[in-house]
């Protein structure tokens, strides 16, 4: 699986004791599955900072979750574990991780979830409520690294490989955009969902060598589009 870490910098080496506490899953390095949201997050960062922002490219061994050698947990969506587990971890009086997990993955809590978790622990909604709400939120993703064990399963992409992946996504996605009369969130979020990214993504496929016009119309096969992009199944 291709994953990316946005921020102010390309990541080279990673240092746990740098990353943040208090976080969703804890303290650990954050990564997700769908660059548009760590292009989102790093240009975020970067305004607040007035500097540039960088998305790190990584290549992550997802069988981990499926060996015993890792102490895992995964939440498939918005639930109440999640929720739980999420208010455990962002307990301001504790500056250690509340877990001994070496992966977690899940949804984000974003800053719409985190005002409503505020509420919810206020009093001001209640559980069933606040994750009917969810229900209705934006498909979200990560996974934390949380141990050193955890981050030999992620491996840095070469980054002349993913300029090749780059360009042809930028040339796909403007061609899905024009499909969807200008609907960029619908064309940007369609295309790194997708098994075609995927195999784009994965170096030994060899997808990336063949020109990004061949790549669009396997996108279109995949979503049974067949040439008409204003009708997704």
């Amino acid at each position: 699986m291709r994953v990316y870490h946005g921020g102010l910098a390309e990541i080279f080496e990673i240092d746990l004791s740098k990353c943040q506490s208090n976080k969703d899953f804890g303290k650990g390095f954050y990564v997700t599955r769908f660059r548009n949201h760590a292009e989102n997050w790093a240009a975020n960062i970067a305004r607040r900072h007035e500097k540039k922002p960088f998305v790190t490219e990584f290549t992550f061994y997802e069988r981990a979750f499926e060996e015993d050698r890792y102490k895992t947990l995964r939440f498939e969506d918005y639930n109440g574990d999640w929720l739980d587990f999420v208010v455990l971890n962002r307990d301001p009086a504790f500056t250690t991780n509340r877990h001994d997990y070496d992966l977690v993955e899940g949804p984000i809590a974003d800053d719409k979830v985190q005002n409503r978790i505020g509420d919810y622990l206020d009093g001001l909604i209640t559980k069933m409520d606040f994750l009917n709400e969810l229900t209705w939120h934006e498909k979200t993703h990560q996974i934390c690294f949380c141990t050193l064990n955890s981050l030999q399963l992620l491996k840095k992409t070469d980054t002349k490989y993913a300029s090749f992946v780059v360009r042809i996504s930028e040339s796909i996605i403007e061609k899905l955009i024009d499909a969807f009369k200008g609907d960029e969130k619908k064309a940007v979020d369609l295309f790194y969902a997708s098994k075609t990214y995927a195999l784009l993504s994965d170096k030994k496929t060899g997808l990336y060598q063949k020109p990004w016009e061949d790549i669009y119309t396997v996108l279109l096969n995949e979503l049974s589009i067949k040439g008409n992009p204003e009708n997704p199944c």
